[in-house]
């Protein structure tokens, strides 16, 4: 059927305006959901500002007192970066283009990223009435802090690295503050009492999770050391189908429970798949914030490597970690500060290697430590008392990152000497050593063998005399080996030493 010359004149027209219609018409102007309301912006660094747009398109950042402009590539991606601010706000960012997009209530200070497994996830709130965090009630009620903010990131594993999330940045409030790592909220609550700068603070963790998911898999590539965890991938992969039969019998016997009125059965804890899949945590919780500038790191976690068929790889997997993160991010050496784990009844684990490979870890550039062994719970793998682990957090960054004077750590291991039939133990951070007015315990002594036995431990002004009738000619010695220990060694500011072994 043939068109008539009018309607073709008509057809012709509408496609000549269209062609014509400005550009707003096509895609806007997109920012990250980490750019959102209520964001804090790392103060004294570039700031950097990222999103989408059309391709080609040119972009313009206002920004407090700055301009800056920008052109989207081929792909519609672009990227600018504002000069250094000084703490303040609440400031308004606008990027114009072929449209405009407006950020409000922007601060600039400090901004720490905490990640790890469910100590550092466990939120002010607690997890259940059993696992509940000290003083909890009381803790919520004073969250009102209009200078920290708060964002969360929501649980996501991937198999390719991602560039976006989908949680943004909140005020910290009694309602937020909640649902937030305790640690994390105690620790930007002092840091910002004493620095008196915003604070902002991002969560990104997943309980139960092994440190391998949080590598990229580039970073795990660049060790071929780090090649045994595939085999640990291996075994946990093999178990799966003989889990989901577990399980779909328990979701039975949860059933038949309900049915009959009966409470339901307490079940084994079984970890999500994908959260234990190497990289897939790093790709989806921890790329899509590596543009956004930090100040540091808080890292609690290593309680999902402590089986004896992985806890030796962690001296290995941990300082790669950091040097991954440090990679990926690009701002250098940025402070990096974790908490030991705990002391725990765990029977059929090693939380001692652990322990101790994370004090080896302190060899790392601009890295700190705080032990928590002496508030740990040997029944509870969740300790009550997060306001301590995240206090030592925060002695060590005012120390180490904000200079402010004062001893930020516990006794460290440093060398050990040998002094006839015993063995002297010299420590850094050691200027008043003392047990507490308890007899001085948790030291162990082996000879060539490595059989260690319990030893009698004596101190001597800075150091520790280490000695066992048992052993005539002592060759090694450990501390707080036990994975639920009573070692009681502190120097003269209450802060206790680190789990350590001479081998």
């Amino acid at each position: 059927m043939l068109l008539n010359t009018a309607r073709c004149s008509t057809i012709v027209a509408l496609l000549l305006a269209a062609v014509a219609l400005p550009r707003t018409a096509t895609a806007k102007i997109a920012l990250p959901a980490i750019l959102s309301d209520h964001a804090v912006l790392q103060r004294q660094t570039p700031i950097h500002i990222w999103g989408w747009a059309d391709p080609n398109e040119t972009i313009t950042a206002h920004f407090h007192q700055q301009s800056v402009t920008a052109h989207a590539n081929a792909a519609g991606e672009w990227t600018l970066w504002l000069m250094p601010e000084p703490a303040g706000g609440p400031y308004t960012l606008t990027i114009e283009g072929s449209s405009t997009v407006t950020r409000s209530d922007l601060l600039v200070g400090d901004v720490w990223f905490a990640s790890g497994q469910s100590n550092m996830a466990m939120p002010l709130k607690g997890f259940s009435p059993q696992m509940f965090i000290k003083n909890s009630d009381q803790e919520i009620v004073a969250a009102n802090l209009p200078q920290v903010r708060l964002l969360q990131v929501d649980h996501k594993s991937s198999e390719t690295p991602l560039n976006e999330i989908t949680s943004t940045w909140t005020t910290c409030t009694p309602q937020t503050a909640a649902n937030f790592s305790a640690v994390a909220y105690f620790f930007g609550r002092q840091i910002s009492a004493h620095e008196h700068v915003p604070i902002g603070l991002i969560d990104a963790t997943w309980g139960g999770t092994p440190i391998e998911s949080w590598i990229s898999l580039e970073g795990i590539a660049n060790d071929s050391s780090l090649m045994p965890l595939f085999a640990s991938r291996a075994r946990f992969a093999k178990d799966q189908n003989r889990i989901a039969a577990i399980q779909t019998a328990e979701k039975k016997q949860d059933a038949e429970a309900l049915a009959a009125h009966r409470p339901k059965p307490a079940h084994p804890w079984h970890p999500d798949p994908a959260s234990w899949q190497p990289a897939g945590l790093f790709n989806g919780m921890i790329a899509p914030t590596t543009p956004y500038s930090i100040k540091g790191v808080l890292w609690y976690q290593g309680e999902s490597n402590s089986a004896p068929d992985r806890a030796a790889l962690y001296a290995k997997l941990f300082p790669q970690l950091i040097a991954d993160w440090r990679h990926q991010w690009q701002q250098g050496d940025f402070p990096f500060l974790f908490v030991q784990i705990s002391s725990f009844n765990a029977p059929t684990d090693d939380w001692g290697v652990i322990r101790d490979a994370q004090r080896r870890t302190l060899s790392v550039a601009n890295t700190a430590m705080a032990v928590s062994i002496d508030v740990g719970n040997p029944n509870n793998i969740h300790p009550a008392d997060k306001q301590t682990v995240a206090d030592r957090l925060a002695l060590a960054a005012e120390s180490t990152v904000y200079g402010e004077p004062g001893e930020y750590s516990g006794p460290l291991y440093r060398q050990t000497t040998r002094d006839g039939n015993c063995l002297r133990v010299w420590f850094d951070h050691a200027k008043g050593l003392n047990s507490k007015g308890s007899a001085l315990s948790g030291f162990e002594v082996a000879g060539e063998d490595r059989h260690f036995i319990s030893a009698n431990a004596v101190i001597d002004n800075d150091s520790v005399s280490v000695s066992s009738p048992s052993v005539t000619e002592p060759r090694y010695v450990r501390y707080a080996w036990p994975n639920a220990t009573q070692a009681n060694l502190y120097n003269s500011t209450g802060l206790p030493a680190s789990t350590f072994t001479s081998e």
